[in-house]
């Protein structure tokens, strides 16, 4: 019942104030069409990533899974035409989808897709960034985020996405390896001079789960 209303709540806000288009249904129509698996941020918080990206006036984003590029179309939206933002997927079939909704966007010029595993894709890249929207295999998170210090700058934003797992963050006998990801990434943080960070627990259609956000201090 909590889940229901959780749904009409999210639903409710995105007819409201959120918003959508063509291009960001096309996105979501089509992962599913391709057999995407059904885990892009929702509206809200695609929207979410928008505005934040445009409140710290971002002229690059890294993102790190790409899936079928719902969040990339936001991040991307919030950057000047003259903006960059790169997206690493591992899955080449993500990928190929992801570059399609992209194009149908209008976006290709500030947006890419590079294909291949993260960590061996980070150390070729030449940062700074201005925000780093990390929303891949938890097992690495650690290492995503820190690589995401590293090509950042003063004032870059960290959002690591999918982080309190049903509450599962806060067990420390857990035996799920996504979940040990999340907890290391939250031990790292604590002994971390470099960034100030917090995480927020959420609810809604993706269910109840949560994001950290850190800033390079």
């Amino acid at each position: 019942m909590k889940n229901d209303q959780w749904n009409q709540v999210d639903e409710y806000i995105e007819e409201t104030i959120v918003g959508s288009d063509d291009a960001l249904q096309a996105a979501l129509d089509t992962s599913a069409a391709e057999g995407l698996p059904a885990i892009a941020v929702s509206a809200a918080q695609g929207k979410f990533l928008n505005l934040l990206a445009r409140l710290i006036h971002a002229r690059s984003v890294l993102e790190i899974g790409t899936l079928g590029a719902y969040s990339t179309i936001w991040l991307a939206r919030a950057l000047p035409k003259d903006g960059r933002l790169i997206s690493l997927e591992v899955n080449a079939h993500h990928a190929d989808v992801a570059r399609k909704n992209i194009a149908r966007a209008g976006l290709s010029s500030v947006a890419e897709v590079r294909l291949g595993a993260a960590l061996e894709t980070l150390p070729t890249l030449q940062g700074p960034f201005d925000v780093f929207f990390i929303d891949a295999d938890k097992v690495n998170i650690p290492e995503y985020f820190r690589w995401s210090i590293n090509l950042g700058r003063s004032g870059s934003v960290i959002i690591v996405d999918n982080v309190v797992r049903d509450g599962a963050l806060a067990d420390p006998n857990t035996t799920d390896e996504a979940v040990i990801g999340v907890r290391k990434l939250h031990d790292l943080i604590k002994s971390e001079p470099r960034v100030t960070a917090t995480t927020i627990q959420t609810v809604g259609m993706k269910g109840y789960d949560g994001f950290t956000m850190a800033v390079i201090n």
